[in-house]
Formats: structure tokens, C-alpha cells, sequence
């Protein structure tokens, strides 16, 4: 039995340096790319590897893997029959890249670079020989004024010389100017090709990443494994085309697109591609819960940090490194703690989960900051939970095989298309535009969540601007605009103001005439808003709406949410003859009572 312990050992040996050449070289398995995860910020790439036929130990090696690549996330998965022992990843110096593109793109730069050399050369021979053109034009100038004076002039000769002056002359510019412009072009395609090099080569050409899987396998027969590991240097984000038909029954159609960036170092050929909003993580437990101790600083918001916000030097400081309002310092607290939940999720990439589990303690801290200190208008949006201020985590399978190169260059992929049924109406604000604008109220039937993204719209076969799209859960509802109609007009007049006393108080006055006209063939229902101004509690002013004609609207969202704020809100329908002179009029006005020692300093919109 001792005797077979050596024999063994051999045999292991043996069977676990069955990848390596005698060489040394690097005998690499076959391997491809199957399936890609894309998530915002990293990719998920899954290899299917083939192993050897042949039984037992074996160490199998998958090379190259895109400089990219966290080494940390590496690990392998086998079918039946078929144990993974370990994966491990390992850099090697190598004296060129093996791709076969980048070797290309490599002789290229060196080809031009040699070529870049010799222009330089050539041109340097011709500038001296100017030079030397030059000294000898000075020479015979010299020497003419000799002769002359002593009478020796040989005006046959000095023609000679001035005459093959002035055609090599010529002659040597015209070579450096075209060097020059040659030159020009080589270098010009040089930093092409350098640029080239650094996308598809992912900025390292001079070191090799392998990963190196340790399997046992019980059959003989042929059998893959499935490498997976996260790389970075990958991006989406939803982007849509919405399409109106021209008439108010058309559908609108959808177009839910992703505008992906792929700078891997690797393209990705026929793969099955998932887009994923979630953020993987590569901590295998929770982070311990620190004591959350209090600080004291000084009166208001401002903290004890002179980094933190309120205090001099913060980004959030007021005007003169004053006390900032209550909205900025939300703002910059919200900042502040996104920079170190990213923070942490690059450490546990690292594995250093003691930094990471710090800087997620205190970014837990400025969220549950916003929550206890700041009142509920500066802090909505910011509640004390990461994953609530960010979003549901969805998953899009992108339909089909999908092929995305490694390249500097963003490049756009359909995730799907759906009709949606419009409920259109005209939009009017004329104290912030003279425009009137084509809304379409829609309810999102698809199976998808609509993530926050750019929307670029048409009406029709024409462009008629962009938007942002927010997150539409399914089956909820959503409004979209399609730009301004140009049939529609609106205007908005003060038409008369008063200043007077009673008892104590001034009253001030004001009447307002807005008219809508409409050259379209066919009635269009269209909301008209406006304001008045909105005194907060605490001041001593009351704001009255009188006589509003025709009456405002009385719809339940509207009365509840807007008309406590001062935003007034019509809902007519505009017929095809209602323009110039018989245009439709809305009329209102409102009351400002206030103490008459008070002065109305201005007004801010929020």
C-alpha cells in the first residue's frame, strides 16, 4: 500500500500538467461564448468549455480572458458525472497578443511607425540640403561682389549658378512639402490604428489572463463545463421611439430599445443576452451592523464634518458659504451616500469586505440622516433604503441570438415593440409658452417594466422632439408629449390690476383673459393651466380665485394634489371655428390681502 502512494503522486502530476505543452506554451481548451447577463456597469459572461475525453483529474485551460475581468468572480459549473475541484485565475507576460485581430492591427502600427521613421529621415536630408542651397546662394553672392570688383565678372558662369540655384531650390520644396503631406497622413493613421488597438485589445496587449478549472471526470465520453466571471467596461440604459399615427384613433407604437456599451476587451458572437437592471454583489454575507453614533454641530442641518453639507466647502453651501436650503443638502446627501454604496460594491469586487462593509455602514447613516432630520419636501425621493431610491430590479431577454463587437462606439439592440391605445388632448400653459402641445394619455399593456429613459418621439413620419421617459410599472398609466401644434394658438393678458385699503390689509387685484384659438378641421379637447401665487402658513397673506369662466375643472387628482398649490386648471373642447375674434376665452382673477406694512418681494417657482 505505501508503495502505491508514490505512483500516484506521479499520476496526478501527470494528469494535472496535461494542459501544458513541453515547452511550456499555453494549450488552451476550446471554448465559446454562450450567454452574456449585462448589467449597468459589469457583464456577466458564461464560457462553455470543452474538457477531454479521457477520465479522472485534469487541469483545463480557458485563455485568453479579456483584460477586463474581476478576478474575484470566477467559477465553473458542471454537467452530470462531472465535479469542478477549484478555479483559479493567473496573468502571464507574453511578447505579442495571440488574437488574431489584434496581431493584425500590432504589424500595422509597427508597418507605419518603420514608414513614419524614413519620412522623417527623408525630410530632414531635404532640409539640409536647403540649408546648404542657402549657403551657396550666399556664397556666389559673395563671391559676385568680388569678381566685380575686380573686374573679373563671368557673367555666363554666374547665370549657371544662379540658375541651378534656383531650380534645385524648387525642386527640394516641392519634395518637402510632399513628405510633409505624407507624413501628415501617416501620422494620422497611426493614432487610428493605436486606437484600434486599444479597443479591441482592451488597452493591455503584453499580458495573458487565463483561467485555469480543475475538474474529475468519472466517464470518458465527450462533456463542457460552464466558466462564468463578471468583467467590467460594460454599460446599457433604456432608450424608446415612440410613433403617433396622425389620426387621434392611431395606435401609438413602442419601440423599447437598449443603447449598450461594449468595451470588454472580447465581442460578444450569437450569444443569449439578458439585460438586467440588478447589481451584483460579491459578498456572500450581509455586512455587520455598526453603532450608528450621533454627532453634534452647530444650529440647523449642518453637521460637525466641514466636509458635510451646510458647512463652508461643502457643494451644498448657500450663496456666500451660507446656510444652504433644505433641498440641497438632500441633494448632496443623496450624492454622498450613492458614491459609497458604489464605493462598496468596488471593494467587495476586491475583496476587501472590511472597507466595503464600512462604506455601506455610513452611507446606511447619511440615508437614515435624511430620514429622522430633513422634512418630508426636501427629503421625498431619498428614502433610507438603497434599493427603494433605485428601483425594482428587472431582467429583459433580448429575443434571438444577439452579436455586440468590443468597440468604442454605442450600439443599440431591440428588446421589443408593442402598440399602445392614446387618449389624446392638448396641453396650454401660456405663462410659460405661446405653444400648445399634443399629449397622449397611455396605459403600459406589455409585460415589461418601462425603466426611467430618453424617449425619442414622432408624429407620424416626422421628428417632433425628445423626452424622459419615467418608470412605468405594468399596467400602469403614463402621458407622453408629441410636440406643438402649430393649429392651435393660445395668449394670455393682464387685463387689469387695482391696489386698495380696507381696514388694516391692502388688496391687491389682478384679472387675467387668456383666449385659445384652433384652426384644425375637427373639435380637440385641451387643458388649460395657469397660477396664482401660493403664500406659505406662516405669512400673512391670503390668496382668493374669483369668478374663474368657464369653471375650473373639477376632476378628483386635479383637486386634491394641484389646486392646494395655486395651479388652476381649465378642461374645454375647442371647435374648428372658434380663432381670431370668435377665439375662446377663459378668464379669471384673484385677490392678494396682506398686512399694508407688508411689501410683496418677489416670487420664486418651486
Amino acid at each position: 500500500m505505501r508503495r502505491a502512494l508514490p505512483l500516484l503522486a506521479v499520476g496526478l502530476l501527470a494528469a494535472l500538467s496535461g494542459a501544458r505543452a513541453q515547452d511550456g506554451a499555453v494549450k488552451a481548451a476550446p471554448s465559446k461564448i454562450t450567454a452574456v447577463t449585462l448589467y449597468q456597469q459589469t457583464a456577466l459572461v458564461t464560457r462553455e468549455v470543452t474538457l477531454p475525453e479521457a477520465p479522472g483529474l485534469s487541469e483545463v485551460v480557458v485563455s485568453p480572458l479579456p483584460a477586463h475581468t474581476l478576478q474575484s468572480s470566477l467559477y465553473a459549473e458542471g454537467g452530470e458525472g462531472i465535479r469542478v475541484l477549484s478555479v483559479r485565475f493567473r496573468t502571464r507576460a507574453i511578447a505579442e497578443d495571440t488574437r488574431e485581430d489584434v496581431r493584425k492591427v500590432e504589424l500595422q502600427i509597427k508597418t507605419l511607425t518603420q514608414k513614419q521613421a524614413t519620412i522623417q529621415a527623408e525630410l530632414k536630408a531635404v532640409e539640409d540640403n536647403l540649408k546648404l542651397l542657402d549657403k551657396l546662394e550666399g556664397f556666389t553672392a559673395k563671391g559676385l561682389d568680388n569678381l566685380t570688383d575686380k573686374g573679373q565678372l563671368d557673367a555666363d558662369k554666374i547665370i549657371v549658378l544662379a540658375k541651378f540655384v534656383q531650380d534645385d531650390r524648387s525642386k527640394r520644396s516641392k519634395e518637402a512639402q510632399l513628405l510633409k503631406q505624407e507624413l501628415e497622413g501617416n501620422t494620422t493613421q497611426l493614432a487610428f490604428a493605436k486606437r484600434l488597438l486599444g479597443e479591441k485589445s482592451g488597452g493591455v496587449v503584453r499580458t495573458e489572463r487565463d483561467a485555469v478549472i480543475t475538474v474529475d471526470k468519472k466517464a470518458g465520453a465527450a462533456a463542457t463545463v460552464r466558466l462564468n466571471y463578471l468583467v467590467s467596461n460594460a454599460n446599457w440604459r433604456p432608450v424608446y421611439k415612440l410613433r403617433a399615427g396622425t389620426k387621434d384613433k392611431d395606435a401609438v407604437s413602442l419601440e423599447y430599445l437598449a443603447a449598450i456599451e461594449q468595451q470588454t476587451g472580447e465581442d460578444w458572437t450569437g450569444v443569449n443576452l439578458t439585460l438586467s437592471t440588478a447589481q451584483p454583489l460579491l459578498n456572500a454575507a450581509p455586512p455587520d451592523l455598526r453603532v450608528l453614533a450621533v454627532t453634534v454641530g452647530g444650529p440647523g442641518l449642518a453637521m460637525s464634518d466641514p466636509k458635510a453639507p451646510g458647512q463652508p466647502g461643502s457643494s451644498a453651501s448657500g450663496p456666500g458659504g451660507g446656510m444652504p436650503s433644505a433641498s440641497a443638502i438632500a441633494r448632496d446627501l443623496d450624492k454622498q451616500a450613492k458614491g459609497q454604496r458604489a464605493a462598496a460594491a468596488e471593494n467587495y469586487r476586491q475583496n476587501k469586505d472590511d472597507v466595503a462593509a464600512k462604506l455601506t455602514n455610513d452611507a446606511a447613516a447619511v440615508e437614515q440622516f435624511c430620514d429622522l432630520f430633513l422634512d418630508d419636501a426636501a427629503g421625498k425621493g431619498i428614502p433610507g433604503a438603497a434599493a427603494a431610491r433605485e428601483g425594482p430590479s428587472v431582467a429583459y431577454r433580448v429575443k434571438g441570438g444577439a452579436s455586440l463587437p468590443s468597440r468604442g462606439d454605442e450600439q443599440v439592440l431591440e428588446i421589443d415593440r408593442f402598440d399602445l391605445a392614446p387618449k389624446f388632448y392638448y396641453k396650454a400653459v401660456p405663462v410659460l409658452t405661446p405653444n400648445v402641445y399634443r399629449l397622449a394619455d397611455l396605459t403600459n399593456t406589455s409585460d415589461h417594466v418601462l425603466l426611467p429613459g430618453e424617449a425619442t418621439m414622432y408624429l407620424g413620419s416626422d421628428f417632433v422632439g425628445q423626452t424622459k421617459l419615467p418608470l412605468v410599472a405594468a399596467g400602469k398609466g403614463f402621458t407622453v408629449g408629441f410636440g406643438a401644434d402649430p393649429q392651435l394658438q393660445v395668449t394670455r393678458t393682464l387685463t387689469e390690476k387695482n391696489r386698495t385699503t380696507q381696514g388694516g390689509n391692502q388688496v391687491l387685484t389682478f384679472k387675467y383673459q387668456v383666449s385659445l384659438s384652433s384652426y384644425k378641421r375637427e373639435p380637440v379637447p385641451v387643458q388649460v393651466w395657469d397660477r396664482v401665487p401660493s403664500a406659505e402658513s406662516a405669512m400673512t397673506i391670503a390668496v382668493t380665485v374669483n369668478n374663474p369662466t368657464p369653471a375650473l375643472s373639477t376632476e378628483a387628482a386635479y383637486l386634491r394634489e394641484d389646486r392646494p398649490k395655486g395651479l388652476l386648471r381649465w378642461d374645454v373642447s375647442l371647435r374648428p371655428d372658434q380663432n381670431g375674434e370668435k377665439a375662446l376665452p377663459i378668464g379669471y382673477e384673484f385677490k392678494m390681502e396682506l398686512d399694508r406694512n407688508v411689501n410683496i418681494g418677489g416670487f420664486l417657482a418651486r
